[in-house]
């Protein structure tokens, strides 16, 4: 296979834009980079991929709780959330994003634990969308269940989609944007036909009176169809005008993100009489039925599957891209940043993705994704912490777009969802708790092992290009 390297000196955390991608064979022409249109569709399947998924807050705490907290949420754990990342991937607009705020501010160790932490974190997500996928096939061809056929669905779905990352982040971005575009066209159409059946009444219901709040669950709904704001800085190195692109796309995907949540919810919720045990994964299917016809179920379900393959392209593009950045960096080998001759992309990053993925998806990886949860979150905090300290420790360097805050409201912007970060990992269970310690001594441990083959150059790495200073930031946008 055609093979090019990331190129391995001055890594782009420092500020610049990525030179030209270096081939070992004739020199080509630079890659095209990745528009706003395709950016913003990426990080809204990165967050959220549509209302699927949505459905279990109203049945954990009614109507007007559900719409309240996809209404204010958004402004206590998104925002800071999305205003981090466009702060520090304009400022630091390389490819590996989280991974280089986190070495910039507090040096390798903790640059290679949050890679670990984030790229363990995505590739159990990964896993998981192909096995929705074959879920949602199997009510149609009962065949899919389980057995031969399941595990033949599983794998080739899998390997299928990541031929399509590995076509190139251009495809991949306007897969998204079609992606996008289809599968909420139905919510779409139907609010419109809910329009005369909707009674505002039902939005204030708190529930019925025999069914008990869940709020771990509710919390839970709302926590994790709101994040990863941060994952598409990942490939930050690909975008065109990183420090122009990044605000607009944060921007105009969070107004995605939330209406495509609050008109569905809205419509939803005014359009039909409340059986709050109803309100579960998928039950929206089910509403567009009482609602429009079976058409619509029809289209609601498609639109589900075709989401579950935007989730899954835009989290296989943040991993592969992450891993792309660590060898710049030199946290993993400078192989992991080979790139393909053809569509430039990081093929060794997707390979290694997808076969992770694969490994947990043939598993019973129910306590696995709850600790990737906590793993997310410890990733968050060292996140958080990072944007602090950078901006205490470079306070004149130029950066591209600023949160217009000084550190005292930084702080506290910092604090309220850091307070729901920790709240989410009390709550774990005990098992959670060991799976995640075990996942983060195998990140320590890959740290020191990296260390010890630079030491034996018994692997060829990157050198780890020297941490910025205040007054060495000087970057101005073109």
């Amino acid at each position: 296979m055609g093979t090019s390297y990331s190129t391995p000196k001055s890594p782009p955390y420092l500020l610049e834009e990525p030179p030209p991608t270096t081939t070992t064979t004739a020199a080509t022409e630079e890659p095209k980079k990745l528009a706003l249109i395709p950016l913003i569709f990426l990080i809204y399947f990165e967050v959220a991929g549509g209302p699927y998924g949505e459905e279990q807050a109203v049945g954990a705490a009614g109507p007007l709780l559900a719409i309240l907290g996809f209404l204010i949420f958004p402004f206590i754990w998104s925002i800071p959330e999305a205003l981090v990342t466009a702060e520090l991937a304009t400022t630091f607009p390389g490819n590996g994003g989280f991974v280089i705020w986190a070495h910039q501010a507090f040096g390798p160790f903790w640059g290679s634990l949050m890679g670990s932490w984030k790229f363990l974190c995505g590739v159990i997500n990964i896993a998981s969308y192909p096995v929705l996928c074959v879920d949602y096939l199997k009510l149609i061809f009962p065949i899919f269940s389980s057995g031969l056929p399941r595990f033949s669905a599983v794998l080739f779905s899998t390997l299928g989609l990541s031929f399509l990352n590995y076509s190139g982040l251009t495809i991949v971005g306007y897969t998204a944007v079609c992606l996008g575009i289809i599968s909420l066209s139905p919510f779409l159409v139907l609010a419109l036909i809910s329009i005369p059946k909707i009674e505002p009444i039902r939005w204030l219901s708190l529930g019925e009176n025999n069914v008990k709040k869940d709020w771990t669950l509710f919390f839970n709904t709302l926590f994790w169809n709101l994040n990863f704001w941060d994952s598409a800085s990942a490939l930050a190195g690909e975008v065109d005008q990183p420090q122009k692109t990044f605000p607009k796309a944060l921007f105009s995907a969070g107004i995605l993100v939330c209406l495509g949540y609050l008109i569905p919810l809205m419509a939803a919720t005014g359009g039909i009489p409340l059986d709050q045990e109803d309100w579960v994964d998928g039950y929206f299917a089910d509403i567009a039925e009482i609602i429009a016809g079976k058409w619509l179920k029809v289209w609601v379900e498609i639109g589900a599957v075709l989401s579950t393959i935007g989730l899954f392209e835009a989290q296989l593009s943040s991993c592969a891209y992450q891993l792309l950045g660590m060898a710049d960096l030199g946290f993993v080998p400078r192989f992991f940043g080979l790139r393909s001759k053809w569509f430039n992309t990081p093929w060794v990053g997707i390979l290694i993705s997808t076969l992770f993925a694969l490994a947990v998806s043939y598993m019973d990886f129910s306590d696995i994704i709850s600790s990737a949860n906590f793993l997310y979150s410890l990733g968050m905090l060292l996140e958080f912490a990072s944007f602090l300290w950078l901006r205490r420790k470079l306070p004149t360097a130029t950066r591209p777009y600023k949160v217009p805050m000084r550190l005292p409201g930084l702080i506290i912007m910092c604090l309220v969802p850091s307070c729901f970060l920790v709240f989410v990992m009390a709550i774990a269970t005990k098992t959670v708790f060991v799976v995640s310690g075990l996942f983060t001594v195998v990140g320590i441990l890959w740290f020191f092992l990296m260390n010890f083959c630079k030491s034996r150059m018994w692997i060829g790495f990157n050198n780890v290009g020297e941490r910025v200073e205040d007054g060495d930031v000087d970057y101005r946008s073109e």
